[in-house]
């Protein structure tokens, strides 16, 4: 009989003291920032809040795939949960109920994440102004960053060969400027009116002429994301963050679209070295059309992936009540990585999840 041959040495674990020894300063590091961005919300007037991690809905964006957990009551019953991708719905909740400046430390949960700068477990901090501007999110990320790289005594932040300056100001560019900048694509050209359905065919060619190849299945939102990914967030963050704004309606779910064109959206994010940090949007507040965009993404998603998660009621009654806010979700552990100068997620997390 055949001996099967040795798999050789196993990595050493998290746990091992050497390895962990290397990556200590990374932790004390995060800890630090941990505390500084506690202490700034505090002194910024913000309540910090605690919402459950277990919801009836992770959340309806297409690409966002959840954990699934069952409920099982005293009597047997069982309700189907799941962990949450964002704590945004039981924080929109808490504004419906009176509250207007609150922040969370939340553990967030996603599946099919994992590599240098994704992980299935992480924490988004999450912060709301109740009848502020979309815009004021703007000042707050810009504040965090310079926060963020005194807490990791950084003066510069850099990541995978490139280097930004948290302490300048953030450039502001507009997603149309971006796809002409980086792209060569005029994004209004096939931008569908309000209402209108999305023309897949022509934003296709659009892209084949830039050099982007397409699938003869893409969606709208397919090539956007193909477009987004390959061309444009490569080149942001550079030298100085940036703050991507004014997206599509249709690739900002949550978000109310501008008044001045609804054919865009109160929506930004923060980019630093190439590297998505945060998410912001003037939130939307009507409860019909959120229930309509909802139905629409997850019609995408079980056209993608084969499943559907069900719409939250309790957030769609909500809305009624919620005041006009604006909301902001960041991703600690990537702002740790580079206020640390740590070349992966996994250094800054103190105990990462286990690997299949």
């Amino acid at each position: 009989m055949t001996t099967p041959p040795s798999p050789g040495p196993l990595p050493s674990p998290w746990w091992d003291r050497r390895a962990y020894e290397d990556r200590r300063p990374f932790l004390l590091a995060r800890a630090r920032l941990m505390a500084r961005l506690r202490q700034a919300f505090a002194d910024w007037g913000f309540l910090e809040v605690e919402t459950p991690i277990l919801q009836r809905s992770p959340g309806n964006e297409t690409h966002l795939h959840a954990f699934a957990t069952d409920l099982v009551a005293p009597d047997g019953a069982q309700a189907r949960l799941y962990l949450r991708t964002s704590p945004e719905f039981s924080a929109k909740k808490l504004l419906a109920a009176g509250e207007t400046r609150i922040v969370e430390f939340a553990r967030v949960f996603r599946n099919r994440e994992r590599g240098m700068a994704h992980h299935p477990e992480f924490t988004m901090v999450e912060w709301y102004r109740v009848d502020e501007p979309y815009t004021a999110l703007m000042t707050d990320c810009a504040r965090l960053l310079a926060l963020a790289a005194e807490a990791g005594g950084a003066r510069r932040f850099a990541y995978r060969g490139h280097a930004c300056d948290p302490f300048a100001e953030p450039e502001r560019l507009t997603v149309a400027e971006a796809f002409e900048r980086h792209a060569g694509m005029d994004l209004a050209a096939v931008l569908p009116p309000p209402g209108a359905e999305p023309d897949a065919p022509a934003f296709s060619a659009a892209a084949a002429r830039a050099g982007i190849r397409t699938a003869p299945d893409d969606g709208w939102s397919d090539i956007f994301s193909r477009v987004l990914v390959e061309r444009i967030e490569p080149a942001l963050g550079i030298g100085r963050a940036t703050l991507l704004c004014d997206y599509p309606v249709s690739e900002a779910a949550l978000a109310r679209a501008k008044p001045a064109d609804p054919r865009f959206s109160e929506r930004f994010e923060l980019y630093a070295c190439g590297l998505e940090l945060a998410n912001a949007f003037g939130e939307l507040t009507d409860p019909i059309e959120q229930r309509q965009r909802f139905a629409r993404d997850m019609d995408e998603k079980e056209r993608l992936y084969g499943a559907r998660y069900p719409i939250d009621e309790e957030l769609i009654a909500a809305l009624s009540f919620m005041p006009p806010a604006s909301g902001c979700a960041l991703g600690f552990d990537r702002l740790a990585m580079l206020a640390t100068g740590a070349r992966r997620i996994e250094d800054v997390l103190f105990v990462p999840v286990v690997r299949p």
